[in-house]
């Protein structure tokens, strides 16, 4: 028996290979990651880029399609047989239906296959016929991503991180008090473990309806088939001093922390982190803005922390056909640029670009392509200038997601210099000084798509050049 099952292993490690070389040489694999914390829109950018991709009619920044080297884009099912398909006709259907709504978040892990037949340019096309190139887009949440620094926390050096963190915040003060309360060295109460756990669940949710980024555990926000059980039955605790007794709160506390890490964080870096070869990180900039400096602080900290988990750099001929990944290209995309005028992308591109520095240079160094850019994967809102006080103001003007009616809307200019948005945060200012940057939620609007066209957007094109065109 034992022999069987470590020859079937050799087996199946020589199909792997077999499987490498084919995909390296024959068929290759291009995975992309999309991630992004709540709310950056991460299902819109994946719908509205497959249906770009496969009606390539508003995609003239993608080399590929402008030069009609794409013959074909066709959908296929997944190679990961254990991981759901993402529902790119549903979703479709919502942007684009008679009334049209915005789809429900990432809640869990997606994946979609889009192939592509491709025409060689050049001479290399006059002998070659259409290769096939598969575009693997695996769809994850941002707070999972998140979890990825915690594998190198220990439980003690998490809980006074976080503590500290929570200091000040009024969505805190219930938790902390709950926290500071706990009779960390009394025998393990289940009851009281769970009601500690649920009370700093509700202060997570409540920092990220406020604005906040860094929100670990993530899966306390999105638990899946986890909810209730004992590896998200823990909370960080204020160190005592001394080693707390076995059975005591605090020791189970430390052991449910450890089986988080191994038993959740570790099994979703192995089985699909850790495949990414092309990853865009999408950001509600925006949304931070307006939540005030300490968002945009948090979402800074928060960025560079998930780069830390990235392996960026370029791929060896050899690891690739072994199927070992690193992550060849990032792109940093702060979204829903249609809440603003053109006039103001510019500056909503640099700051992005600013945020994500010190990232951005640790993925530069190590080898990886990076750029930022401001997108909106579904344009919402068409352009307008009004008359106001004698002068002339630039609005973008759409239907509003509370009642639906048609509205204008001036959200303010942003600042040319990013450091006056990134000084305050980093110095811990509460709120901006002498501006005021206001958000209005948008509803997607009715469209109307002749043959050949995706959903409007802008710069989805060009991202996807970033990402894929020096493949296609």
């Amino acid at each position: 028996m034992v022999i069987g099952n470590i020859a079937d292993r050799v087996i199946h490690g020589v199909e792997g290979i077999g499987a490498g070389f084919s995909e390296a040489f024959f068929e290759p694999v291009i995975r992309l990651g999309v991630t992004g914390l709540s709310r950056a829109g991460k299902t819109v950018f994946i719908t509205s880029l497959v249906a770009n991709l496969l009606d390539r009619g508003r995609m003239p920044g993608l080399r590929a399609a402008a030069e009609g080297r794409i013959v074909s884009a066709f959908l296929q099912p997944q190679p990961d047989d254990t991981v759901p398909r993402f529902d790119y006709e549903a979703h479709l259907a919502a942007l684009t239906g008679p009334e049209p709504f915005w789809p429900e978040g990432t809640r869990s892990v997606s994946e979609l296959r889009l192939s592509f037949r491709l025409r060689e340019s050049g001479l290399l096309g006059m002998f070659r016929g259409p290769r096939t190139l598969h575009l693997d887009i695996v769809d994850y949440p941002g707070e999972w991503l998140l979890d990825l620094s915690l594998m190198d926390e220990t439980y003690a050096g998490w809980s006074g991180a976080v503590l500290e963190r929570l200091e000040g915040r009024s969505e805190a003060k219930a938790f902390l008090a709950a926290a500071r309360a706990a009779d960390q060295q009394a025998e393990l109460d289940e009851v009281a473990a769970k009601a500690l756990a649920a009370e700093y669940t509700a202060c997570l949710s409540s920092m990220r309806a406020a604005g906040y980024s860094d929100c670990t555990p993530g899966r306390f926000l999105l638990p899946g088939d986890l909810a209730g059980s004992p590896v998200l039955t823990f909370a960080p605790l204020p160190e005592t001093g001394g080693r707390a007794p076995r059975g005591s709160l605090r020791r189970e506390m430390e052991r449910r922390f450890e089986a988080y890490k191994a038993q959740v964080v570790t099994p979703f870096f192995r089985d699909h982190f850790s495949r990414i070869d092309r990853q865009v990180v999408l950001v509600d900039l925006l949304g931070a803005i307006h939540a005030g400096p300490p968002a945009v602080e948090d979402l800074r900290r928060a960025m560079t922390g998930i780069l830390g988990a990235f392996r960026p750099g370029r791929t060896s001929w050899l690891g690739g056909l072994l199927g070992m990944s690193r992550v060849e290209r990032i792109l940093f995309a702060a979204t829903k640029a249609d809440h603003l005028h053109h006039t103001e992308h510019a500056k909503l591109t640099q700051i992005m670009a600013a945020l994500m520095r010190e990232a951005k240079d640790r993925a530069d160094f190590a080898g990886a392509d990076t750029a930022a850019m401001a997108i909106a994967a579904l344009r919402a809102t068409v352009e307008e200038t009004v008359s106001h006080k004698g002068g002339a103001l630039d609005c973008v003007r759409g239907r509003l997601r509370a009642d639906g009616r048609e509205a204008a809307f001036y959200p303010g200019e942003l600042p040319d210099n990013p450091a006056a948005l990134l000084a305050p945060a980093r110095e811990g200012a509460p709120d901006w000084l002498g501006a005021d940057y206001e958000v209005m939620e948008f509803a997607p609007t009715p469209l109307t798509l002749r043959p050949g066209e995706g959903p409007p957007h802008i710069r989805l094109d060009r991202a996807a050049e970033f990402l894929i065109g020096d493949r296609l």
